[in-house]
Order: C-alpha cells, then structure tokens, then sequence
C-alpha cells in the first residue's frame, strides 16, 4: 500500500522523476515546514540531483494541474527530490 502511494505522488519536472516536499513531509510523518527547516540547515547535503526548488512559474503551472488545492497556502514553491532520496527513504 505504501509504495502505491509513493507511485502516486511521483511526477516528472526538468525531465527528472521527484516527489515534492509536502508528500515527502507526509511519508516522513512530520510537517513540510520542518522538512524544508532541515534542509536549509543542511543545503550542502542536497546537491542538485538529490534535490531543487521549483521555480514561481514550474510551480504555478503545477498548481493548475491539481483538480483540488489540498497543497495549502505556502507561498514558496516546493523542493523537488529526486529519485535518490526516494531510495534512502524506502531503504530506510
């Protein structure tokens, strides 16, 4: 059951299969907020092809694609992880 859910919260961005942070949050049963807190503090263990955030516009024109907003007022658009953390996290 869980890797359906994980099946279903994958999306391709930049040519790049990723899982945005609030389903990364939700699978890691905290808040996106503190996702995104521990990142920052961490940046440097992120490189580029474990992790970016989407542009204004990557994630406006995302947005449109969602039949509800269930995703919340944030105001900044959300990191992009790669398939290399989904392994960490399903190894883990």
């Amino acid at each position: 059951m869980e890797l359906e859910l994980i099946k279903n919260s994958i999306l391709e961005i930049r040519g790049k299969k990723v899982i945005l942070d609030f389903e990364l949050a939700k699978m890691y049963q905290t808040e996106t907020k503190r996702l995104k807190e521990a990142v920052r503090r961490n940046i440097r263990r992120f490189p580029s092809d474990f992790m970016f955030e989407l542009t204004s516009e990557e994630w406006n024109e995302l947005r449109t694609q969602f039949a509800t907003s269930k995703k919340g007022g944030t105001t900044r658009p959300p990191f992009a992880f790669t398939e290399q953390v989904l392994r960490c996290y399903l190894a883990y």
